[in-house]
Order: structure tokens, then sequence, then C-alpha cells
């Protein structure tokens, strides 16, 4: 019988077919039983008639019953071919299903992931390759690899080729042939490995590695016939340049975090320092009308007035000490613990630090157009040493910490009540000046009763 060869995706219609074919098959012999059963009974049917008459009528019975004895034998043996011709073109679909896997393995292996999804999803925290100080010595670096980098190319030791290549039994023509092929393949080396340096974010740095080697390969494998790929060392020169490149990038980043972050705390410095200039000029003010309506009240000689002039006067100067000493302390100031449950869902607070002499109006700009909802204040915290206070409580914290890569973000996963027991436990209770463990969110609370009330679309 010719061998039936069937695609590998009509390999689940052929055994389908074959199944069906020995459904019939099991359905011609239960058939073929019944016609035996059936002769069986009339074969008791003639014990009871003459000789010769039971004679010719069990003749004739047994050349049915050979008959289909014979078919049924002929059935099965047709069946079990098909069996086996079933079983042996599933064999050959494994075969080329394991080829086909191989390949596809294969293919996979010089594949380079470059989705920026997947790659976001396996980025861990960043690890310079290269420790320098600060972006300016990451770019001084860059500016010397690069110098390297030409001069390898100048100097002809960026590849390596045959020496031996003639064409038309010239060796002069054969030079020049792999020369050539050879600057080919170095301008698509550098190409790729150029858009790697410009396409560079530090999550991408292994997939660029990753890349470039797989260019590399490639090229040996165009330029065999030559000899012809990009030399080791001159790889290892790009290889680094991807390298200080990630760092540079990834050192300008952290650079511009913590400039950001000082430029917050230096319009906040600046800002409370604004206002001890206007509450000293307030409390001024109110000094020299009272030490006026005193001097009145001196000449007048009314001993009630010039009392209650004095305690003022003395209430005055004690308000006056206290927002220069303020001002003159950088470390005093406010510890806020507040949440933006619209923003970020419940469980989660920032703790923050303000120099402010009203704390809420630093809670107030934290709320502006960035976040969809304004802040609410559960705990303001008042210390001559704010800063250590700020830095201890997020030592306590640190395992709820929501952003663990930036310290500067100051967002943690805890519930008021629990910034309460720490700071109990720090016995900094008495150092409360307003708590709230329920945030009131009215805003949040408002539109979610609004966007409940709108029938739907």
């Amino acid at each position: 019988m010719p061998d039936k060869r069937v695609g590998l995706f009509g390999a689940r219609k052929k055994l389908e077919q074959v199944e069906a074919e020995l459904r019939q098959a099991n359905e011609r012999e239960r058939r073929l039983q019944e016609q035996l059963q059936k002769a069986g009974r009339r074969y008791d049917e003639l014990r009871g008639k003459d000789a010769i008459t039971v004679e010719n009528e069990i003749a004739d019975a047994r050349r049915v019953l050979a008959g289909i004895v014979g078919e049924a034998e002929s059935q099965r043996a047709a069946s079990a071919q098909r069996q086996a011709e079933a079983a042996a073109e599933l064999a050959r679909v494994g075969q080329r299903i394991d080829s086909a896997q191989g390949e596809l393995q294969g293919i996979r292996t010089q594949i380079v992931e470059t989705q920026e999804i997947a790659l976001l999803q396996e980025a861990g925290i960043y690890e310079y390759r290269h420790r320098l100080a600060d972006s300016v010595a990451y770019k001084t670096s860059l500016e010397r690899l690069k110098d390297s980098i030409k001069l390898s190319a100048k100097n002809n030791h960026a590849v390596t080729a045959t020496t031996n290549w003639t064409v038309n039994n010239s060796a002069v023509e054969g030079q020049r042939m792999v020369r050539d092929f050879s600057k080919l393949m170095l301008r698509a080396y550098n190409t790729e490995a150029d858009n790697c340096v410009r396409s560079m974010r530090p999550h991408r740095l292994e997939s660029s590695k990753d890349r470039l080697n797989k260019t590399r390969d490639i090229i040996s494998r165009l330029g065999k016939t030559m000899h012809i790929q990009i030399s080791a060392g001159y790889h290892r020169l790009r290889l680094e340049e991807l390298d200080l490149t990630a760092d540079y990038l990834a050192k300008v980043d952290e650079e511009k975090e913590r400039v950001r972050v000082e430029r917050e705390r230096q319009r906040d410095e600046a800002q409370a320092q604004r206002e001890f200039e206007r509450e000293k000029a307030r409390l001024a003010k109110e000094q020299s009308h009272w030490r006026t309506a005193m001097a009145k009240w001196t000449d007048a000689g009314n001993a009630a007035k010039i009392a209650e002039a004095e305690s003022k006067l003395g209430q005055i100067d004690d308000a006056i000490r206290n927002v220069e000493e303020q001002a003159a302390n950088v470390r005093t100031g406010w510890v806020y613990v507040i949440s933006n449950v619209g923003s970020f869902g419940p469980d989660m607070v920032k703790i923050g630090l303000t120099r402010r002499l009203d704390p809420t109006e630093r809670v107030r700009e934290l709320g502006d157009a960035s976040v969809p909802f304004k802040f609410d204040v559960h705990a303001l915290i008042f210390d001559a040493d704010a800063v250590s206070l700020e830095t201890r409580l997020h030592q306590h914290l640190a395992g709820q910490r929501v952003n663990r890569v930036n310290l500067r973000r100051e967002f943690f996963h805890v519930t008021p009540a629990q910034v309460l027991e720490v700071l109990r436990a720090m016995g900094l209770q008495d150092n409360l000046v307003d708590y709230v463990e329920e945030p009131e969110a009215e805003e949040w609370r408002s539109s979610r009763r609004m966007a409940e009330g709108v029938p739907a679309a």
C-alpha cells in the first residue's frame, strides 16, 4: 500500500477518520454476530425435519456461516491494517512535531527580547557597573572610551579577516574585496551598537548587550568564507560603552531626583522663613500697640489696665522668642501624617516634615493639581528635633514602605492607628498636637455618591 502522508495539522483529521472506520467495522461485526445467532436458531428449528431436507438446509447454513465468518475475518484484518497505518502516521506526525519544536527553540535563541513591558517587569534595583562619583565623572569616562573606540577602528583593530583571499588569481584584488566586505560588516555592527546606545535606558541594558552579541554572531556567520568577524577587543569596548551609558543615565536620574527633593526642601524652608518674618512683624506691631496703650494708661493711673498690658506684653515677648528660636533652629518643625484615600486608596499614609508655622499650609500645597483629591491630616507632631523624629518613624515603618527604591518617597502601607502605636512605643504621644483616625475625604466621598447616582448608559 502506498505511503499516505498527511501534513502536520491534518494528523488529527486523519486519526478521526480512522476511528470512524473502526466504529463502522465494529458495527458490521455486531450485525454478523446477530446473523450467526439467527442461523443457530434456524438450526434448532430444522432439527425436527426429515434427514435429507435437514442436511440440505444445514449445508446451506454452513455455507452462509462460512461466508459470514470469512467476511468477519476480512473486516478484522482490514481494521488491524488501518490501525497499524494510523499508528505509523501518528508516529511520523510526532517526529515532525519534535523536529518543529527543536527548530522553534533554535529560533527563540536568536530572538532578543525588546518589548518594553517585559523588560520593565524583569527590571530590579539598578546596580552600577562602574562606581563613579557623579554624572560628570561618567560623562568623562564615556568620552575617553569613545576615543578608544575610534582609535581602534582607525588602526584596523575592529575587524579580523583572512589574508590569503584571491580574485581571478590576484591577491591584490582579493585583499581589496576582503577590505571592502570588512568595512561593510563593521558599518553594520557599528550601526547596531549606536542604535543600542541611543535607545539605552538602564532597564534595557542586558537586552541591548544580548542584541549586540547576536549581531556579532550573525556577522561572523555571514563572513565565514573570508573569516571576517568583529574582533573580541573591539566588541568589549562597545559592550563597556553600553555599561557606562546605562550607568550615566541612571546617575543622571538619581541626581535629578536629589535636586528635586532639595529644591522642594529649600522652597519649604524659604516659605517658613517668610512666615517667621511675617509673624515677627505682626508681633512687633502688636507689641508696639500695647506699649502705646500702656503709656496712656500709666499717665491716667489705671492700674487694672496697666496690669493687663504688662501681661499681654509678656505673652508677646514669649511668642517673639519662640518664633526666633524656631527660625534659628533648622531642625525644629512639624512631622505630619496625611492620607489621600481617593488617590492612593485606604491604609496608606505619607509621613513628612515641614518647618512652617502652620503645617496645614504645606499639606494644602501637596494636594495641588497633581492629585485628584486633597490630603487629610491624621496627626501633627511638633518636636525640637523634627528631622530625627521623621527619620525614626521612617525606620520603624521601613517594612511597610511603598517605594523601596527611592526612599525620598515617604508613603507607607499603614493606618493612622498603627502610626499612633509607633509614637506611643517611642514615648512621643504627648507631642501630638492633633490626631484624627478616620479621614474626612469629603471630596472623594461626594464624588462617589454623585457617580453612583448617574444612570447607566
